[in-house]
């Protein structure tokens, strides 16, 4: 297997894939082990994965490096995931006790109700590119918190960074054969799915997540799907500072290169404000430093995947044959690399694709509304439901507008952000289940009810 710089277009590494054979070798350790690490005190796992945060933050230049090398990310934005990583593994270890431990419902003289929450056993972590170690650790910080083996499929276009993950958990304290790595592409991910694995954890297509999940349904075991989006975000003609909005909104819609499952695809403005918004969101967007990700200060480096520049070509080709115009950008940028130009597509209309599929790069559609009523109707023409974000001066309105859009998250006022104290979820195309929260952490449990009569 070739890694590929996605700057330069080099070989930077080659690596041996799985075969079936290791993969089930791999299984195989993952399900001996099982029954030891389900067994160790849940502080002594606690414990490791606290180290295992530690070693995040004495290598964080290092793994910066390599996240950069193979995935294209610009070298301040790799640290920032990696710490952001650490804030939410120190959240779940906060609570991990608080949620994983045995709860007492009801207790009397005669009678007590409790809930014991086990771990499922073996999970199976395919995981994505565009954020490994947040994406990943959404699962397998968890779910190895919980008592679990985890065997970890990066993508393989963040395999070195996978492997990274591997070294360090190890590190931690975390047995070598309760957290193994599978490498490879698409024929490794068919080895996993022919493995009785008692949980699949899936980050990435909506295609690739209904395969999956039709592939193994008939097993009965949990399947959990952390699909893509197609995010909407209204801004009212109540904003003040037109500028703030504009800016927060550009980074909300091109940070990480726009390759974010919530980042903001396509924009509803109110008729009062759109002149005003759309010339303060076009002089954000010509700011971004385009180049080198290794380069301080560069805001939008290379795609990832070369093949994701012809998609975004498309998406803008098929734009401007229905009416729309290109304010900004619109192009693949000359050279080496795989870049696209920042762009910005305005007359855009739902009979676009840009206003329709997932971009999953630096093209975002504008468009203008009435009122919000209208903007409404149109965030919800959409197969998928993972955030929605309104931007108002009035909180009520804002909630009043987001309690009717079907999805999994709702922004006020801000967007294009996580917390691991909130659950992380979608809905329709955008999957299924919960990471994070108490709800993430009980993801990778059974509850066994016990009535405990004296």
């Amino acid at each position: 297997m070739r890694i590929i710089n996605p700057t330069t277009e080099e070989i930077i590494s080659e690596l041996r894939e799985d075969t079936q054979e290791s993969v089930q070798l791999k299984f195989q350790s993952l399900r001996a082990a099982s029954l030891l690490w389900r067994q160790m005190v849940l502080r002594d796992r606690i414990a490791c994965m606290i180290r295992f945060s530690d070693l995040l933050q004495s290598n964080i230049e290092h793994l910066s490096q390599v996240l950069t090398s193979e995935v294209g990310k610009p070298l301040q934005q790799s640290r920032n995931e990696i710490n952001g990583a650490r804030a939410r593994i120190l959240w779940l270890t906060d609570n991990a006790e608080k949620y994983l431990s045995d709860e007492v419902m009801s207790a009397d003289k005669n009678l007590v109700e409790k809930i014991s929450y086990e771990p499922l056993g073996v999970i199976c972590n395919i995981s994505a590119w565009n954020y490994p170690y947040l994406v990943g650790l959404n699962v397998f910080v968890p779910a190895l918190l919980a008592g679990n083996t985890v065997m970890y499929k990066p993508s393989e276009h963040s395999t070195l960074t996978g492997m990274e993950i591997q070294k360090l958990i190890h590190e931690s304290g975390v047995p070598a054969e309760v957290f193994q790595v599978a490498a490879g592409a698409r024929e490794v991910g068919e080895f996993l799915l022919d493995l009785p694995f008692d949980g699949y954890f899936f980050t990435g297509s909506y295609k690739t997540g209904k395969y999956i999940y039709e592939k193994v349904a008939a097993r009965m075991v949990p399947c959990q799907l952390e699909l893509g989006g197609k995010d909407p975000l209204y801004v009212c003609d109540d904003i003040v500072d037109v500028n703030s909005v504009a800016a927060g909104t550009a980074d909300g819609a091109f940070y990480n290169n726009g390759q974010s499952c919530c980042a903001v695809e396509r924009i509803y403005v109110h008729e009062k404000v759109y002149d005003a918004y759309v010339d303060a969101f076009i002089r954000e967007v010509k700011s971004f430093k385009i180049g080198s990700p290794t380069e301080e200060g560069t805001y939008i480096g290379p795609l990832c995947r070369k093949e994701q520049v012809e998609v975004l070509r498309s998406q803008v080709r098929d734009a401007l044959q229905k009416g729309a115009v290109v304010a900004t950008g619109g192009r693949p940028m000359e050279g080496k690399g795989y870049f696209f130009e920042p762009t910005v597509v305005l007359n855009a209309t739902h009979e676009m694709d840009v206003a329709r599929e997932e971009s999953f790069g630096p093209v975002i559609a504008i468009m203008k509304v009435r009122n919000d009523e209208e903007a409404m109707r149109l965030m919800q023409d959409t197969a998928y439901g993972l955030t929605a974000s309104v931007y108002s001066e009035s909180q009520v309105r804002a909630e009043s507008i987001l309690r009717q859009i079907n999805a999994g998250t709702g922004y006020w006022n801000c967007c294009d952000r996580v917390s691991a104290a909130l659950p992380w979820s979608g809905r329709n195309h955008s999957g299924f289940g919960a990471t994070l929260s108490h709800a993430g952490l009980r993801a990778f449990t059974r509850p066994k009810a016990y009535h405990l009569k004296h």
